[in-house]
């Protein structure tokens, strides 16, 4: 079997295996395993593109952004903070129709801002958000819908960790993706806030929330503005510190994570918000999230060594090339694998496993990676709201621990949202310059 037939039958065979439930880093690893195995009818040669595989990714400086990153956003949501950003924007917002909702999405855009994860945003807010709204009589179906929508956001504004992983495999500076996701990540914010003011008036019925404005000032009647501005705050230190010490040339993204985890764990304790109990079981589950993360940029690595032994990419792209596509119509093609993969694969994953392959065909065609990176990202996140997968909408509904809320209901709270996502892909395809003008005007280094 010759290696262009392995590496065709390695694609379709981790998509069955993860269909058919293996655990993603897993069926990367072993179909790359035996790919190499039966092209080269050598086991040794396998092992030996393993250990280069683990040796090239990991140790890598790069990748030491992932448990610092990981590790500031555990802290912040154990210190309490996305409850108080929520409580900033319901302020800020609750005189105006389905404005618990547009305070949901401020809310998560600011928290993406000190966190990177849209998982931790579903979660958190899954929490903080879902119960407040459904008190201001908010219905169940748009309540979940925003959060699952709004928590995506997390990978698009930085600091993300698909950013860095997207950087990482196309050698491309984490503070240049940092920076270009600026832009689209408040596009898509804002996108959110308009397609919410339109459902409540458009479909109240759906949107509910009429005695919210009632609710909300009787809740704000002792409030005062030192109140809010002690709330906000810690969040703006924390922004500043990591994305300011980033954009200043001060920190690098992998400095910038190790000083926001520094000022997460200051901020948590003066708060009163951190036990030595709590610090350790932070400490504990940033190194589940890293070990499962570097465990799958391993397997995708590997995998990738595997298409490259077996020449997968090349073919691939003078396969493409054979049909004289245009940019555009390569872009349609991309766009919709995207969002297909990403209905069954979490973004990491298809990162790391189709990148590789459409780099080869990018090169003819001079395209910025940095803004493919942003397509890329936001194509694949689509997929955190659509099933069978839809991530975050799992998350929500396992955070949410309410029988009554079915993950049909979640689905379908999220859809105008994934709509929305798509809308959004197209304009930032349609005019790249949102997603590098802030580079061109000559902020990145």
């Amino acid at each position: 079997m010759g290696g262009i037939e392995v590496g065709i039958i390695s694609v379709v065979l981790i998509v069955a295996l993860i269909y058919l439930g293996l655990y993603i880093p897993v069926a990367l690893g072993l179909v790359s395993f035996l790919g190499v195995w039966v092209i080269r009818d050598n086991p040794n040669i396998a092992v030996a593109l393993l250990s280069e595989s683990i040796d090239g990714t990991i140790s890598e400086l790069v990748f030491a952004s992932v448990p610092l990153f990981a590790l500031m956003g555990l802290i912040v949501s154990k210190a309490g903070l996305g409850k108080d950003v929520y409580e900033v924007a319901n302020f800020a917002f609750y005189r105006v129709r389905g404005g618990l909702g547009i305070a949901t999405v401020a809310a998560n855009a600011i928290f993406a801002s000190i966190t990177g994860s849209s998982i931790a945003s579903a979660s958190v807010f899954t929490r903080v958000a879902v119960p407040e709204m459904r008190r201001f009589g908010y219905r169940t179906r748009f309540t979940v819908g925003v959060v699952a929508g709004s928590s995506v956001l997390g990978m698009l504004i930085p600091p993300s960790a698909m950013l860095i992983i997207y950087a990482i495999v196309t050698e491309q500076s984490v503070g240049r993706m940092f920076i270009a996701g600026i832009i689209p990540g408040i596009l898509l914010a804002i996108a959110f806030g308009t397609l919410i003011l339109f459902m409540a008036y458009l479909v109240p019925r759906f949107v509910g929330g009429q005695e919210a404005a009632g609710v909300a000032a009787e809740d704000w009647a002792n409030q005062t503005w030192m109140d809010l501005v002690k709330k906000i705050i810690p969040v703006i230190i924390l922004v500043l510190v990591v994305l300011g010490g980033i954009y200043g040339g001060v920190f690098t993204p992998t400095e910038a994570g190790a000083a926001g985890s520094l000022a997460a764990l200051i901020i948590a304790v003066l708060k009163r918000a951190m036990s030595w109990r709590d610090l350790w079981e932070v400490l504990v589950e940033t190194g589940y999230i890293t070990a499962t993360i570097l465990f799958l940029i391993i397997s995708a690595s590997m995998y990738s060594r595997m298409l490259g032994v077996a020449a997968l990419p090349t073919v691939f792209g003078e396969w493409l090339n054979g049909f004289d596509l245009s940019l555009g119509k390569l872009m349609f093609i991309y766009v919709v694998l995207m969002v297909l993969l990403g209905t069954i694969i979490e973004t990491a994953s298809i990162i790391l496993i189709v990148v590789p392959l459409f780099l080869v065909v990018l090169e003819s065609f001079n395209v910025d990676l940095v803004w493919f990176g942003i397509v890329t990202v936001v194509g694949a996140e689509i997929g955190l709201l659509t099933p069978p997968l839809g991530i975050s909408c799992f998350v929500i509904k396992s955070a949410i621990n309410d029988p009554t809320v079915s993950l049909s209901d979640i689905f379908a709270g999220a859809f105008p949202f994934a709509v929305t996502m798509f809308l959004v892909l197209l304009i930032l395809i349609t005019y790249p310059q949102l997603s590098l003008f802030l580079l061109e005007i000559g902020y990145a280094k």
